[in-house]
């Protein structure tokens, strides 16, 4: 994963700074450290800062949030534990980097900083709503942007939200937003699923009862809309409600007024009504099975929620989102190589963001701090391709060294028959006739570890290049013609340092 971005480091200490620089270096991210006075200078003179790390200033920055206050355009993350106050109020502050940072919970980190800049970019805000939005709704494509941008429109309003979209799409953090940047977010935020309680106990559950009012009623009960007394009611799954509750429903949004099950006293409903489903409820509608005056009294403003197969570049960011928070949970990471991503992404993933968190979880049990290959997958999951496919491994020889295949290649072969079962040749790149022929061992009668073989080659070129640039991960990218960060993932898939 790629960020670009200009980060400074302020930090006394020299080792420190030159650990911060090469792991913030390995992520492409234009990094600016030296001494402290130096870096000072340089913030109060330059407005290309987009993220800021504070380390130990040795008391030279007198105030830290004072200099968060004084740089609001900038995304600060500090290398220290911060208690609660000054710090964590200020919508810059985008989170603590561990003594020891994962890579889930950095890119996590820089994600919530490149989205803080585009949002205050785009919209002009920077205010502590703007940061909530960010780290609750992960994504940076248009699809999750103009969801964004809704929630934006309408969370300081009290109009009623209806929230439309596929089971898994997150329409309960959606509702969960809309309630943390309104004016009710100090008051309770209550959902109900209104498709998992009966229909004869629903009436209760959202009103409430009175002492014997039916059987088995031993005491008063308070009800969904007491609980959520100037906060938001999350009615979800609002298309299973019977249709003779949708009337009491109505009447209840019309006059803002409510009865207990067996009492005549009329309490005041203050409020917010979120519903949300997954099903149609215009065909509903039509079909007489969801009254047409509550369609309209919850659809005052529609929000869509877009299914993950239309969030395909937003995958990625979810799935190191996930990894870091069930990570922390089971105390173990997990990491996936560049193949295995580009397949996940291509997935259809008909449960959602739901079934990308269950994958995600179940690849931490297995695989617990391991790098996730196509073969690690369960079956459904890896697509067309297989791991014991031989073109899918020869593909993934070339994109080792970003050879790419073209059609001239292979124009002599074009006028002869095929040979059955016969792999198609490696190219050969031209001036390289040498080096082509250095990887292309004789094959041993007793057969070879084709996979050793290969590992081998890549472990040996990456040592050399490393060598040839003194460690600079950048540098050595080029030298073999790969993506640095692909070049990173084989550095620590074979676990293998810039310094060896």
């Amino acid at each position: 994963m790629e960020f670009s971005g200009n980060l400074l480091i302020l930090e006394q200490d020299a080792a420190t700074r030159k650990s911060l620089e090469t792991i913030f270096s390995f992520l492409g991210i234009t990094c600016h450290s030296g001494e402290l006075e130096d870096c000072l200078s340089l913030f109060e003179a330059s407005t290309e800062i987009e993220i800021c790390v504070i380390g130990d200033t040795g008391g030279k920055v007198a105030d830290p949030a004072q200099l968060l206050k004084d740089h609001p355009d900038t995304a600060f993350i500090t290398t220290y534990a911060v208690p609660s106050g000054p710090h964590q109020d200020l919508p810059n502050f985008m989170g603590q980097l561990d003594e020891t940072p994962g890579y889930d919970s950095l890119v996590s980190l820089l994600h919530f900083c490149q989205s803080y800049r585009t949002m205050h970019r785009y919209t002009g805000r920077r205010d502590q709503g703007a940061a909530q939005l960010i780290k609750m709704l992960v994504g940076q494509g248009k699809a999750i942007s103009q969801v964004r941008k809704l929630i934006e429109q309408v969370a300081p309003t009290d109009a009623s939200v209806l929230i439309l979209g596929e089971s898994g799409t997150g329409k309960e953090v959606v509702a969960r937003a809309i309630h943390e940047l309104s004016k009710r977010s100090k008051k309770p935020f209550v959902p109900v699923n209104c498709g998992a309680i009966p229909g004869e106990l629903l009436e209760s559950e959202l009103f409430g009862h009175e002492k014997g009012a039916f059987t088995g009623a031993f005491s008063a009960h308070e009800g969904r809309f007491e609980m959520a007394e100037g906060g938001t009611l999350f009615l979800d799954e609002i298309g299973d409600m019977p249709l003779q509750m949708q009337v009491k429903l109505l009447r209840v949004l019309q006059e803002r007024k409510f009865e207990r099950v067996g009492s005549n006293k009329m309490l005041n409903a203050d409020v917010r009504i979120i519903a949300a489903t997954h099903q149609n409820l215009e065909k509903m509608v039509a079909e007489k099975t969801f009254r047409e005056d509550l369609f309209y009294r919850l659809n005052v403003f529609p929000i869509e929620t877009p299914p993950l197969r239309d969030r395909q570049d937003d995958v990625p960011l979810l799935i190191q989102e996930l990894v870091n928070r069930h990570g922390k949970e089971q105390h173990v990471g997990v990491r996936f190589t560049q193949r295995c991503m580009l397949t996940l992404m291509q997935n259809e993933w008909k449960g959602n963001v739901r079934e990308l968190s269950n994958l995600v979880e179940r690849l931490l049990i297995l695989h617990p701090n391991e790098v996730v290959d196509l073969g690690d997958l369960p079956a459904k999951y890896r697509g067309d391709a297989q791991e014991d496919d031989p073109l899918a491994e020869r593909e993934a020889l070339l994109d080792s060294f970003s050879t790419p295949l073209s059609d001239d290649l292979y124009a002599e072969d074009r006028d002869n028959e095929p040979i059955a079962n016969d792999l198609p040749r490696l190219p050969v790149i031209e001036g390289e006739e040498d080096m082509a022929q250095a990887f292309a061992p004789v094959l041993d009668p007793k057969g070879v570890n084709l996979k050793d073989l290969v590992a081998d080659i890549e472990i040996n070129m990456i040592r050399q290049a490393l060598e040839q640039c003194n460690g600079v991960v950048a540098k050595a990218s080029e030298i073999l013609g790969l993506r640095r960060t692909t070049l990173v993932e084989k550095m620590k898939k074979y676990n293998l340092s810039a310094q060896e």
